[in-house]
């Protein structure tokens, strides 16, 4: 089926930037969004663009609809959570059997289930699609991760492949994920995933600036060389960072000296995926602490003044101090365990991820094409990362000669072997962090996190046997168990001291 007309409820930076996208690939955009003047700006700039003949405003649900022909498509963009439950209601009346609504929010993926039961006695589909790359994405090609009913993808799977990034082999990185919810879940994890990188290379960043006091050129030509060879090469977090160190304003002073270290979006209700990914690792049981750290720091940072009466009340302790170096050589071998830092610490956070996915798919039956996430996020997305992509290719392509080809990926040999390569690099990373009072808290739990996965001598011997000692939790015993154990009660209990 070849679509021509579509409408876009929600007209916002990443709507907008679909409307332009879809328009520019000749496709007739009804628009509909609570504010007009958003709306008129977005007409504006596809006559600015040479589009504007495929844009036209539309006031009220009735309207919009009578725009477009049947089966039609709905596109939704904007705030995850409500107001997704309020435009379903309000166009519920005017919807008809075999319409399909493409939910590119970054709704919860809960709530898009709840929609596909409540819209499907009706006959009309609901996709929830995740979407990846940033506004600029939303306009030039984004990342697309588009789940539900397979009939209803079929339809719509040709006019995504035109709005999707496409790969540097010309494919586009979009494909049917899975059933149900599994659209918005992957995009979730993803989100995830984004932050334990972001807060990576961030901690990398402070260390040369603070800690190195190294200049933002500098640094930025540090990524700029990290982006261009090796593991790092072309990934999208380290590319960037380049450019944000170069940047300056009209003044020629750095932009980034005037960004204030402040992230809020968790706070302000405009980002979700954060939460939601840490709350399914912790209630599926998946240890993914690269990424709940990197939450936790996002979460501190909002709150500066609480940062700054506690600076107050410590009196300035556990203040970070320089780095000092005996020689360049050193200074520059400290640079490369630094990369190998922030790269180990990026993979961990695509497995943690991938940890996530695995677990949720099986407890919800979404059956999730793996090649079909990693193909998507090949490029258009803020994970993209070249290296650690062709990793998983290896790995999940239909002829792999991956010895376990399981979901879990710190089972495989290819990716544990890249975990060893850089785990002295980051202990080294984080051991001088620590001497000097460095906040790399992705970098150091990644850490942990390597050391404590395969290790059966782990601490919590002692903590089992206080467990039983006041709450008769029971145990699982050295000489009377055979095996490793299942995450069971266990079956012995001593008295260690009577009632």
């Amino acid at each position: 089926m070849d679509i021509k007309k579509v409408a876009m409820i929600g007209a916002g930076s990443m709507g907008g930037g679909m409307a332009l996208l879809l328009a520019e690939n000749g496709i007739s955009v009804s628009i509909q969004d609570p504010s007009e003047e958003t709306v008129d700006a977005l007409i504006k700039s596809g006559q600015d663009q040479g589009i504007h003949d495929k844009l036209t405003k539309h006031e009220n649900y009735k309207d919009l609809c009578d725009s477009i022909s049947k089966p039609r498509v709905f596109f939704f963009s904007f705030p995850h959570g409500t107001v997704g439950d309020s435009v379903v209601e309000k166009l519920h009346p005017f919807l008809d059997k075999g319409d399909i609504i493409i939910d590119c929010s970054n709704e919860e993926w809960e709530n898009t289930q709840r929609r596909q039961g409540m819209l499907v006695a009706q006959g009309v589909y609901y996709i929830g699609c995740g979407v990846s790359g940033g506004y600029q994405a939303a306009r030039r090609g984004p990342s697309m991760c588009p789940g539900g009913e397979d009939k209803a993808l079929d339809i719509v799977m040709p006019l995504l492949e035109k709005m999707a990034a496409k790969d540097q082999e010309g494919n586009p990185c979009v494909g049917k994920i899975g059933m149900g919810g599994a659209g918005h879940y992957v995009k979730m994890i993803h989100n995830g995933i984004e932050h334990g990188m972001m807060s990576a290379i961030s901690e990398a960043w402070a260390i040369m600036n603070k800690h190195m006091e190294m200049e933002y050129d500098d640094i930025g030509k540090v990524f700029e060389q990290w982006s261009s060879e090796g593991e790092l090469k072309n990934t999208f977090l380290v590319k960037i960072g380049a450019d944000i160190c170069g940047q300056k304003d009209k003044k020629g002073h750095h932009v980034l000296g005037d960004v204030q270290d402040k992230v809020v979006q968790d706070i302000d209700g405009s980002e979700g995926t954060g939460i939601w990914s840490n709350t399914q690792a912790t209630s599926l049981h998946v240890p993914a602490p690269t990424l709940s750290t990197a939450h936790y720091l996002r979460i501190v940072s909002a709150f500066r003044g609480q940062r700054q009466h506690v600076k107050e009340t410590f009196h300035g302790s556990f203040l970070p101090s320089k780095f000092n170096f005996s020689s360049e050589s050193e200074k520059d071998a400290f640079i490369e365990d630094l990369r190998k830092a922030v790269y180990t610490t990026f993979l961990s956070a695509y497995v943690q991820g991938f940890g996530i996915i695995d677990v949720a798919d099986k407890e919800n039956k979404w059956a999730i094409s793996y090649p079909t996430v990693i193909q998507i996020w090949r490029a258009g997305c803020i994970i993209q990362s070249d290296h650690i992509n062709a990793l998983l290719s290896d790995i999940f392509h239909p002829n792999s000669n991956a010895v376990h080809k399981s979901h879990n990926l710190i089972y495989e040999p290819i990716i544990v072997e890249d975990l060893k390569n850089g785990f002295e690099s980051l202990k080294r990373i984080v051991a001088k962090g620590v001497e000097r009072n460095a906040v790399i808290p992705s970098m150091s739990a990644t850490l942990e996190y390597l050391k404590y996965s395969g290790n059966l001598e782990l601490p919590t011997q002692f903590y089992e046997a206080e467990l039983d000692y006041f709450g008769k939790h029971m145990f699982d015993s050295k000489s009377m168990d055979a095996g490793p154990g299942k995450p069971e009660t266990g079956k012995h209990h001593f008295e260690w001291k009577l009632a």
